[in-house]
């Protein structure tokens, strides 16, 4: 009965329209109250959930990727870009892959890939007679690299719901080569789609061309290296280096580049502390829940009866990633790590599994839902740029996901692709 209250009242709380925080803090709390539990040991459970030193990482990450975003990176990072692939057929959907694995490796946040590139290359690619629905899915799930590529303040969210014992470092690494994967899975697919549609090429530059865009967007680029470099050397902590990362992107963006104004500075900063304070609150809320579902033994139950429809690990595997597909589809994707984790992730652990490489899967899983309606955010911001129906966007982007789905399961099923880097630079 304890579990039905908990979640019924989360979904009833989705249903009526609740923030996911909300949810999940009603349901828990009318649980503890069921269940007879003092109430001081919920709030203890919410405050504990956010009293993590690693957390404090996640506004320095956001910050970053807000000055990134209004400081003009995108737009050094697009231009070196469509240098680079511009040339090939359907060059602009090759150079919008290519920009979006850029900056989501700086940005790590795939709304802000979407907010960022849509609002530049959507423009340039109705204009040069590309479909508003080809522009929109191209962009739309290519910006899911951002929460692969590190840094990504999503990974760090796994490490705090999986319990710690995890290393950042080696879950930020694990996603560079499924990240690149991804990305190139996604480039066959538009090359495969503007073939088809009959979209041309963009003139190659000349590599002098080509090394001067290099030249410019590399003290945007050296962001990511800082954040990632710092961890991997054991020279700064995790939250050290997404501090670095904001002081870097301050400098680069006021004093190398000299498009931050002061406006600018103030909208990255009110958004960072919008963001910053409802992933806290996120936090909290599912840190009491988890404490429910540990309660009631769901992750046990749940290996229960995945091993009762099956012993094999590889069906076992392909029905996990088939459940947070369809959660992808009607949840927040910060939600849900912190949820599903403490759920999954002891049965992935019994059938060996590493939890490093279901981090990765779990990004790239819950990725995919960002694009997928009917919460697909990601989805909705570029339905809104490229000002089209999210309904005629959905009918043309299958390849797109069929793209993701093909990475996804080479991820899942072959576990070099995100182990081997870890284990080198161990």
């Amino acid at each position: 009965m304890g579990l039905t209250i908990l979640f019924g009242l989360f979904f009833l709380g989705l249903i009526a329209g609740a923030p996911v925080a909300f949810a999940l803090g009603l349901a828990s709390i009318a649980t503890f109250i069921y269940e007879g539990l003092p109430l001081f040991v919920a709030f203890q459970r919410i405050l504990s959930g956010i009293a993590s030193f690693s957390l404090l990482a996640i506004p320095f990450f956001i910050f970053a990727g807000e000055l990134m975003l209004h400081g003009g990176i995108a737009n050094r990072l697009v231009r070196f870009a469509a240098a680079a692939v511009g040339r090939m057929r359907g060059g602009l959907g090759m150079v919008d892959v290519v920009s979006s694995m850029l900056f989501g490796g700086i940005s790590g946040s795939a709304v802000a890939d979407t907010s960022a590139l849509g609002s530049i290359l959507m423009p340039v690619m109705k204009e040069k007679g590309y479909d508003a629905d080809y522009a929109v899915n191209v962009t739309v799930t290519s910006s899911t690299a951002g929460v692969v590529i590190p840094p990504s303040h999503n990974m760090l969210l796994y490490v705090v719901a999986a319990g710690g014992g995890i290393s950042v470092g080696k879950l930020f690494i694990a996603g560079i080569v499924p990240g690149i994967l991804m990305c190139l899975c996604l480039a066959v697919a538009a090359y495969l789609v503007a073939v088809k549609r009959g979209y041309g090429s963009e003139p190659f530059p000349g590599w002098m061309a080509l090394l001067v865009s290099f030249i410019v967007s590399l003290p945007g680029l050296l962001t990511a290296v800082i954040i990632v470099g710092g961890v991997l050397s054991g020279v700064l902590t995790v939250t050290e280096s997404g501090a670095f990362g904001a002081i870097y992107a301050v400098v680069v963006t006021l004093l190398v580049y000299r498009e931050l104004t002061w406006d600018a500075f103030k909208t990255a900063v009110a958004r960072a502390v919008r963001t910053t304070s409802l992933v806290m609150i996120l936090v909290g809320c599912a840190s009491a829940f988890a404490y429910l579902l540990a309660l009631y033994r769901v992750p046990d139950h749940l290996a229960t009866f995945l091993t009762s429809v099956s012993s094999n690990p590889y069906v076992i595997l392909l029905l996990l990633n088939l459940m947070l597909l369809v959660l992808g589809m009607i949840m927040d994707m910060a939600a849900l790590i912190l949820i599903c984790t403490p759920i999954f992730l002891p049965v992935v652990s019994d059938i060996g599994m590493d939890p490093i490489q279901f981090g990765v899967v779990m990004m790239m899983n819950l990725g995919l839902g960002l694009c997928t309606p009917p919460v697909g955010s990601c989805l909705f911001v570029g339905c809104v740029i490229g000002d089209i129906r999210i309904e005629q966007a959905a009918k043309t982007i299958w390849p797109f996901y069929l793209a993701i789905f093909v990475a996804l399961m080479l991820t899942t099923y072959i576990a070099p692709i995100s182990m081997t880097l870890p284990h080198l630079l161990n």
